[in-house]
Order: C-alpha cells, then structure tokens, then sequence
C-alpha cells in the first residue's frame, strides 16, 4: 500500500449537540460554516460551553482525514504545531495512540481548539480558535518530513499562510509525492480564490470539494465545477452530501450515492472521512468507483456518530466493508 502524511491544524474539537440554532446568532456563526476567533470571543464560547455537554476529539480537517486512514491501517503521517499544554498532549498522544506517526512542534501558545456547535439537523458550525496551529511556519517543514510516502494531504485550511503551503507542496514534488489537496470551506475558497487556481494550476494531483466551495471556485453548478477541476488535475472530487459524489480521473466521470442511514447525528468529519475514503482507494490502486464507494463507506458511518470516535465493533464492520470494496 501506498502511504500518506497529512498536513493542517492540529485542533482538538469541543463538541456541543444544541436544542436549536440560537447560539449560532448570538455568536454571529453562519450556519455550516467555519469562522475563526480571536482570543475574546474564545473566551465567551468557552464560558459558554462550560454549561452544555460538551465531547473532546482530536480535529481539524487533515488530523480527521489521518485518523481515518490510521484505523484502516495505512500508518498515516501528520505535520501540525500544538502549544505545550494539555490540550496540546492530548492531540499528540491521541496521534501516537491511533498509529499516526506525528511531526509536531511545540511552542509558547495556548493549543487551537475547534468549537463545534451540532445542530438539530446534524450539520455542524465551527468556531475555531488556531493559537498555536496557526503558527506553523515555513522554516518548520524539512524535506526529510516528506521521505517514504507517496502523497501530500494538504488541509485548506491552511492555504491562508501561502508561504508555508508553497514551502511544503515544493518539498513534496521534489521527492515525488503527489499533492492533495481539500479546498475546506466556501467562504475561504471565495477570499482567496486566486491563490487556490494557483495550487491546482501548478501543485495539485487531486482536489476535493463540496458542492459550495467547487461553486466559489468555479462560478459554476456541480456537473461543469467537476470538469473545470478536473481540467487542472488529474483527480477531481466533487461531494454532493446526501446525493453522494461525483468523481473524474482521466476523462472518465463516476457518480456514486450516499451511503443509506437511518438517522445524521453529527456531519462533522463527513467530507474528511469521505476523502480518507477514496485516499485508501487511491494508495491501493482501486477503480474510481471503488474510491467513491470507500468515501461513501466512511461518510456514511461518521454521521452516526458524534464527533470521530468509532468504538472497536463499529471500526471492525468498517474494515470488514472497505475489504469487501477493495477486493471487488
């Protein structure tokens, strides 16, 4: 099998199941969106979620796409900084713990944290707070990071700090990775579009997006977006939630549904666990279709679920499905 390392912020996600949406307007969170936060307004959603019923996970975007590909035995790596604290050891040793081998630095900074807001429907809002994951500099990266795996997955959340990403998509051409990259979240695609069409014009192998941010991207509709990226890279996902996803590599289109669940607990993690999906599928050298259906696979369970945490019976009837997939 092939391998991967994944780099993005290493959060931890404070997640919170709500009766409604009204903390999302006292807060001024757009509903499914990701807003970042500064240290006052960490402080009040703090305050805030000391009264609900609130889970701790290791997060972030990459970190969720690693965990997934770690439990599928892929001995993922992860890049990330985290603040030396105890939220910071508990993102490293939860890595440590799942079979990721992590490349953390440390520094003098409180550790970012994802407030996660779950709402009756499932869909998830993030309140993200980056401290130290947000200081992640270009002079933190090595080449010898990149030595032994095959692909870089690249969190776009990260894409805001252009200089480490370039630093580190030039580090990984350089041994011959291919790139990966998630294009995260439609109002970061929309402020800084033009650097996004410079990663997949030059960089990037295979892309992933949601139907909102393939359309801020684009300025076009699912069936052309997909075409359009796939006109800069040599895989283009497109997901279409619980319609499933559409995928092209070399010219061929695949269209794949969701998987079928009785009842969305939580979305968060779904389009992570959806390109873990199709990454496994890549790094053992299965059909589009065989990718797709992984995505699917794994999207379909983390939904069930608040938060990413699969207990051992449910991992072991996820492992046995991805086999029945993978063999054909």
């Amino acid at each position: 099998m092939k391998k991967i390392i994944g780099i993005g912020n290493a959060l931890v996600d404070a997640l919170a199941v709500l009766k409604d949406d009204e903390l999302l307007s006292v807060f001024g969170l757009p509903k499914g969106s990701m807003t970042l936060i500064g240290d006052d307004e960490q402080l009040r959603i703090q305050e805030c979620f000391a009264a609900l019923d609130v889970q701790q996970a290791t997060g972030g975007s990459a970190g969720n796409t690693m965990l997934a590909l770690a439990n599928l035995s892929a001995q993922p790596g992860f890049i990330g900084t985290i603040g030396d604290d105890n939220i910071g050891n508990f993102f490293a040793d939860n890595c440590s713990a799942c079979g990721i081998t992590p490349y953390m630095v440390r520094l003098p900074r409180q550790s970012g944290i994802a407030y996660t807001f779950i709402s009756p429907d499932g869909e998830r809002t993030f309140a993200t707070y980056l401290g130290a994951a947000a200081m992640m500099a270009p002079e933190d990266l090595t080449e010898d990071m990149f030595d032994g795996y095959d692909y870089l997955y690249v969190e776009g959340y990260l894409v805001q700090n252009h200089a480490l990403i370039l630093r580190a998509v030039e580090f990984a051409k350089a041994v011959g990775l291919k790139v990966c990259l998630d294009l995260a979240s439609y109002n970061i695609v929309a402020s800084d579009r033009d650097f996004f069409d410079h990663l997949l014009a030059n960089y990037v192998d295979i892309v992933f997006a949601n139907e909102e941010e393939a359309r801020a991207f684009t300025n076009a509709e699912p069936g052309e977006a997909l075409e359009q990226l796939h006109s800069l890279c040599e895989v283009a996902v497109v997901k279409l939630g619980a319609d499933g996803s559409s995928l092209m590599r070399d010219g061929e289109r695949v269209v794949v549904g969701a998987m079928p669940v009785d009842r969305v607990v939580d979305t968060t993690a779904a389009g992570d666990f959806y390109a873990a999906g199709v990454m496994y599928g890549l790094m053992n050298d299965c059909s589009l279709r065989q990718c797709a259906e992984l995505g699917a696979l794994l999207a379909g369970h983390v939904i069930q679920v608040v938060g990413t945490k699969f207990d051992a019976c449910m991992w072991n009837k996820v492992r046995d499905e991805v086999r029945r997939i993978v063999q054909g």
